[in-house]
């Protein structure tokens, strides 16, 4: 029993140590996980329109919309498979809701309210500069925003009728580019900016199941983050 004891003593002992040792900047293998505070900024307008029996009407108002801003919590995961090129994803969710700005006689209506979206992303990122000093990146790579929770916003009911609302999970482009500052060995200062291509497609239906109205939108938000990282 002592020496099982012991045992287990010196690997929680050696685990530690290896959680307490600085790892090599941006090696091969390195981790890093960044805690970041996050404003998503959408656009929203609509592009076009789609379909639904009171299309014609609709897109004769000139009906124009956008979407609000929100300020989230974000942990971003970073896999090195070099000193230069990594692959990182985030974890977020982003609440927002959808207005009208035109005509004039539907401005500041909710057209959809509480909007969840979870940004589901990968970038591929290449860090100019040697490991330790300040690195500038660039980064690419696909999106699928999955959308929860939507609901119709009192401003469609009195205006298409409209009881529910359904928005389209899509995929998409995201680009970036940002700032990693060191620290010390482990932690980090770091400053993103993304630009999401995202242009899903949003259905309204009234109480009988009839869709009153589809719309294509132009979503495109950027995505400005902030925060420290740790390195292991």
């Amino acid at each position: 029993m002592k020496k099982t004891a012991y045992l287990g003593a010196a690997a929680i002992a050696a685990f530690a140590a290896s959680l307490a040792a600085p790892a090599a900047a941006q090696d091969a293998g390195t981790i890093e996980v960044k805690v970041l505070g996050t404003a998503v900024l959408p656009n929203g307008k609509i592009d076009s329109i789609e379909g639904g029996t009171l299309a014609t009407t609709v897109e004769g108002l000139g009906v124009q919309t956008e979407a609000s801003d929100n300020f989230v919590p974000t942990v971003a995961v970073e896999y090195f498979f070099s000193p230069n090129v990594s692959v990182e994803t985030i974890c977020c969710v982003t609440a927002h809701h959808v207005d009208a700005t035109a005509p004039a006689a539907l401005a500041g209506g909710n057209l959809v309210d509480k909007i969840h979206i979870i940004p589901a992303t990968f970038t591929l990122k290449y860090h100019i500069g040697a490991p330790g000093s300040i690195r500038p990146y660039v980064g690419a790579g696909p999106t699928y925003f999955l959308f929860i929770k939507d609901e119709v916003g009192a401003g469609a009911t009195a205006a298409l009728g409209a009881t529910d609302v359904k928005i389209d999970d899509t995929f998409g482009l995201a680009l970036q580019a940002g700032v990693d500052i060191p620290l010390n060995d482990a932690f980090l200062l770091s400053f993103d900016a993304k630009r999401y291509f995202v242009k899903p497609n949003a259905h309204f239906y009234n109480a009988t199941g009839t869709e009153v109205l589809e719309t294509h939108h132009k979503l495109d938000p950027w995505v400005l983050s902030a925060g420290v990282g740790f390195r292991f």
